[in-house]
Parts: structure tokens; C-alpha cells; sequence
């Protein structure tokens, strides 16, 4: 079973291949499966840009068995759930982490501590030959601070504090935000998915 991952993100790759290898033989990023196209993420919801992602991604991989896309970011509960699937391009199109999270610190100026709550969003999806496509989603509360904290990650992980490590996404190892974060849960609630259906 050979299975495309939507993304030629190292992290992203690690993790997927750790997660879903009992299930595929053969997982492969778009560099490696010749595949160069830029999928429009134009839906409204996380889960309608990965499914929307994945299925294109496999129509262009006649080889593959399946094609795997995740489309993931930030909702801020004093914001409405904002920025949400607008999380890459917050500060509008063209703009940098810095330039949205600095957004992001504007518009909670006012906002006190315990309200300032929020979750990293993750919707996976796995597009099949033959089979019905499965999405799954996973995510990890966490609080928005005032400051950036941390050298590592990228994106709002300097804002987002993690309460029960007493640190921020930036300030986590590689291998401590791998164990806890949003994607990482989405992917073992597929893992879940594709046991049962092994059954």
C-alpha cells in the first residue's frame, strides 16, 4: 500500500510515517512522489481543506493507494474561534508569524488572563482508492500570553502556553510537542479508525 502525504514538511512527515506505518508500506512526500501542484485551500472549515486537499493530491498519484492531507491552526474563544482556517494569513495575504501574531496580541489587548483561552485545531484526512475517505480531529488547550516566549516552533507558538508543562509551544522540544500536539492526536484518532476497520 503506497500512501502520499500532502506536505514535504520534515516534521510533518516524521510524524505521519511513526503513526501510519503498521497501515502503509510505502509513505512518500509530494517531492518524492514527482508531484508538484498547490492546492487551493479555499473551504470554510479545517476538515474541507484537508479532505478537498487529499482528494486532489491522490487524483494526481494514479501509483498511489491513498493520499494524506492535514489542515490545522488556532481558535481563540474571545475571538469567536478567529483566526481558525485564516491562521496563516491573519494579518492578510503576504504577511509573516510576526505580523500575525502581532495582530493576534492587538485584538486580546484587553482581554484578562483566564479569558484568553484557546486551542491548536487539527482535521486529517485520508483520501482512498475504492474506499470511503476517513477524517479525523484532534486538539490542545493552551492560553495566549501577552509576550512571545521561546525560540523553537513557529506560527503563534511563542503566544500559546501550554498550563500543565508551564511552557509555551516555542519552548517545547521537538519530541514533547510531537507527544502532545493537536496533529499528533488527530493522527492517533486515524490510527484508531483504520484498527477497526481491520478488525
Amino acid at each position: 500500500m503506497k500512501l502520499i502525504i500532502a506536505s514535504n514538511n520534515a516534521h510533518k512527515v516524521t510524524e505521519i510515517k511513526a503513526i501510519l506505518s503498521p497501515f502503509f508500506n510505502e509513505i512518500m512526500t509530494l517531492k518524492e512522489a514527482g508531484i508538484n501542484i498547490d492546492v487551493e485551500e479555499d473551504g470554510t472549515t479545517f476538515e474541507e481543506n484537508a479532505v478537498k486537499k487529499a482528494v486532489e493530491i491522490l487524483a494526481a498519484a494514479p501509483f498511489a493507494d491513498a493520499a494524506i492531507s492535514d489542515d490545522s491552526g488556532l481558535m481563540v474563544d474571545a475571538l469567536n474561534g478567529a483566526p481558525g482556517v485564516y491562521s496563516a494569513r491573519f494579518a492578510g495575504e503576504g504577511h509573516n508569524d510576526e505580523a500575525n501574531n502581532k495582530k493576534l496580541l492587538e485584538m486580546l489587548d484587553d482581554v484578562q488572563y483566564e479569558n484568553r483561552t484557546a486551542r491548536f485545531v487539527s482535521a486529517v484526512a485520508l483520501a482512498r482508492k475504492d474506499k470511503p475517505i476517513l477524517t479525523a480531529h484532534g486538539s490542545v488547550e493552551g492560553i495566549i500570553l501577552r509576550e512571545s516566549r521561546g525560540e523553537n516552533g513557529f506560527g503563534y507558538d511563542p503566544l500559546f502556553y501550554y498550563e500543565p508543562l508551564n511552557k509555551t509551544f516555542a519552548e517545547l522540544s521537538a519530541d514533547e510537542k510531537n507527544s502532545l500536539s493537536h496533529r499528533k492526536n488527530a493522527l492517533s484518532a486515524l490510527y484508531e479508525l483504520l484498527s477497526k476497520e481491520g478488525e
